[in-house]
């Protein structure tokens, strides 16, 4: 069994934008990104935080703009559209969820496209369907498809269930494996809530994929013997042992379903390294795209 090791492979892939971002910035150009949240939520607090890290880290220019949890609509919009006329910003996040009484449709329909490096504005969705290499791909299915292919894990003609039909992973990842050329071609099912005997589905699976907020839900009997396991997961649940009094855990049972598969990811060090990874690959290519560079990756 193999052990898909996400934080090794999002380090080759900082590694990669490190490279980019100096050479982008030898020729006078440092790409920018905006990171934006609302409320308080101490959870969406610490992955604001480790995007803004990493981008200082990187070399980057990066703005956090922290709002109160009763900012209005109107006011946040108007944030947006700032952003999207900053030319020292190439991508915009909003973190996610928001506070209730935000229209979180209408936040993602303001941010230009050409910034929406979370990939989730209806045009990058069009796109994405079209498999134009322009579009801005969600970070957490982009990283999934990166590590199968670091991992040289076949997908033309692989069977590949995705437990989860969300617009942020199940969905864009269907479409990801879909598409023609490398780390694509595969035959995908989409399974939900609503699927009936999941079990026997998944059990056709090459490749599983869970991502539907449910701790250690897929359980041996949901797996074919040598199937890939991304487990996309990511859990907080009680534990009096830990500090903080609570450990994270995936969707998938790992102790139970690893010794069944040819590789599986852990949760935490598998997916989750890879999201923030991706947000700078695609914010690097915003800015490449924003400033009529061509593109250095396919």
């Amino acid at each position: 069994m193999t052990l898909i090791d996400g934080k090794a492979i999002s380090s080759k892939v900082l590694g990669e934008c490190r490279t980019e971002i100096d050479s982008l910035k030898a020729s006078g150009i440092t790409p920018g990104l905006a990171v934006v949240i609302v409320g308080d939520d101490p959870a969406s607090q610490a992955y604001v935080g480790s995007k803004v890290r990493t981008c200082r880290d990187l070399g980057m220019h990066s703005q956090h703009i922290a709002l109160p949890a009763a900012t209005s609509q109107d006011d946040l919009l108007a944030v947006i559209h700032s952003l999207n006329a900053d030319p020292a910003i190439h991508g915009i996040l909003v973190q996610s969820p928001p506070p209730p009484h935000i229209n979180e449709a209408e936040i993602v329909r303001t941010i230009r496209p050409d910034k929406d490096v979370d990939g989730f504005h209806p045009e990058n969705v069009a796109k994405l369907t079209m498999e134009s290499p322009d579009a801005f791909v969600p970070c957490t299915p982009l990283g999934c498809q990166r590590l199968l292919l670091e991992y040289q894990i076949p997908t033309a003609g692989a069977r590949v269930v995705v437990i989860g039909r969300s617009m942020i992973v199940g969905k864009p990842l269907a479409l990801l494996l879909m598409a023609r050329g490398p780390g694509g071609d595969a035959t995908v099912t989409i399974a939900h809530s609503r699927t009936r005997d999941l079990p026997a589905v998944c059990r056709e699976a090459d490749i599983l994929i869970a991502a539907i907020g449910r701790p250690r839900f897929v359980t041996p009997e949901f797996i074919r013997p040598g199937a890939v396991v991304i487990d996309v997961g990511i859990n907080r649940i009680p534990d009096a042992t830990a500090k903080n009094g609570y450990r994270i855990t995936g969707d998938v049972d790992f102790e139970a379903v690893a010794p069944l598969c040819s590789a599986i990811t852990p949760v935490p060090g598998g997916v989750g390294p890879m999201t923030i990874a991706m947000l700078i690959g695609n914010t690097l290519k915003a800015t490449r795209q924003q400033h009529g560079l061509p593109p250095i990756r396919p």
